[in-house]
């Protein structure tokens, strides 16, 4: 039977032949969770007496990096410690963000099956594993059985095509996705991306769309393997022995077809209080900013560093607005040093935090008072996301983030590009 690429993984660890609607019991390669869940995870592992863990393991330490307060601080020496109890790997404050740092071990492989205490686990979906988030419960019960069931989901196969326009980056198509399709348009499925626009695309721009698909309610959005795949594992010292690519069957069942064509997009904006609510960013007018952020588990790569500092190289941020700068790990921080980028934020009075989510879920590092506005790289922007209910959330690419905060007000990037 001709199968997609998540019905393909699904049966290959569930030991048999399944197709979509189909449940199983499945082997899971790979676990983590981050400082927002493993409390949880640890208590229920204390009731069900866990001595000895069922499968890999990670822990990363970075939604409060370094710890805010004094709650945290006890979540964090709590998670030092189980660390060094079960022997398993802890990515500590300054590290970065689960979603990179540990694509960035290469310790998860295509075709692997892994699980997350994080709803934007599918972020790795570029790298086409099967991966999602789940809660803090039934991480434990994977940690104490090495498996855990599973509804093979559908498949929605999405191709992108045309010309890519001046100022349009990952983060517009993706936005001008989800505005098509909404915030509950593809629940639980599986996403494939295809089309010479992806084919274009580099792993920075794919992880970033792969990372928001759980924003239209979709379990995995997979990238197409090609040669950047394989050049991005190897720049990271993993053997070619070891990858193999799960691809689907050319006759392979997709529940829609959907197709794109973006020559013709422009920079887009997703508006408070809806990740869908999205318009091209010349139809706002005169929309003042108090707050932007550049980061988080979808923008803080190096690639997206480099467009905000080829915006910045020149100019200033505009007085009286915050422009907090979270870069998505340590390796990254380090390689934008290198390359000067940091100096450049410095001096254009923008504001570098140290790698991990920052403000984005909205426990330090730059909360926004009441009724400010905030323009950020992020992938929410519901009420409260980041930490006041009372705030304005507007989400865009690195390349709008940073043109308006040289603005004071949401701006098109492309006269800066």
């Amino acid at each position: 039977m001709s199968k997609t690429i998540a019905e393909k993984i699904l049966s290959a660890h569930a030991g048999c032949d399944l197709k979509a609607g189909d449940f199983a019991i499945c082997k899971v390669d790979f676990t983590f969770s981050q400082d927002g869940t493993s409390n949880i995870i640890i208590d229920r592992l204390e009731e069900l007496k866990v001595k000895k863990l069922k499968t890999r393991f990670c822990m990363v330490i970075d939604h409060n990096a370094p710890s805010p307060n004094e709650g945290v601080s006890k979540v964090h020496k709590r998670m030092r410690q189980f660390a060094n109890d079960y022997q398993v790997e802890l990515y500590d404050i300054g590290c970065g963000v689960c979603h990179q740092v540990i694509p960035e071990s290469a310790q998860i492989l295509p075709g692997d099956l892994v699980l997350g205490a994080d709803s934007h686990t599918c972020t790795y979906g570029a790298l086409g594993i099967f991966s999602t988030g789940v809660g803090s419960t039934d991480l434990a019960i994977t940690l104490a059985t090495g498996k855990n069931w599973f509804r093979v989901p559908e498949t929605i196969k999405i191709i992108v095509k045309g010309n890519i326009p001046k100022g349009v980056f990952a983060k517009d198509i993706i936005l001008h996705i989800i505005k098509k399709i909404k915030a509950d348009g593809a629940t639980y499925k599986a996403i494939e991306f295809a089309g010479e626009v992806i084919n274009k695309l580099d792993m920075d721009g794919r992880f970033t769309i792969s990372n928001m698909v759980v924003e239209m309610g979709a379990k995995v959005g997979f990238m197409p393997f090609d040669k950047k795949t394989l050049f991005w594992y190897k720049e990271r010292g993993c053997s070619v022995k070891r990858i193999k690519p799960v691809v689907a069957d050319n006759d392979a069942n997709y529940s829609q077809i959907i197709e794109f064509d973006i020559s013709n997009l422009k920079p887009q904006v997703a508006c408070p209080h809806n990740v869908d609510n999205v318009i091209s960013v010349d139809e706002l007018k005169n929309i003042n900013i108090n707050e932007a952020f550049l980061g988080t588990c979808t923008n803080g790569r190096l690639q997206d560093l480099k467009i905000a500092a080829s915006i910045l190289k020149s100019r200033k941020v505009k007085k009286g607005v915050k422009f907090i700068i979270a870069p998505a790990s340590r390796k990254i921080l380090l390689e934008a040093i290198k390359l000067g980028l940091i100096e450049i934020f410095i001096k254009a009075r923008a504001v570098v935090v140290a790698p991990g989510c920052g403000p984005c879920v909205g426990t330090h590092n730059g909360i926004p008072a009441d009724g400010e506005v905030v323009i950020s790289t992020a992938n929410r922007n519901f009420k409260g996301r980041m930490g006041n209910p009372k705030a304005f959330i507007y989400l865009a690419s690195p390349a709008t983030v940073t043109a308006s905060a040289v603005d004071g007000r949401i701006s098109d990037p492309r006269k800066y590009l």
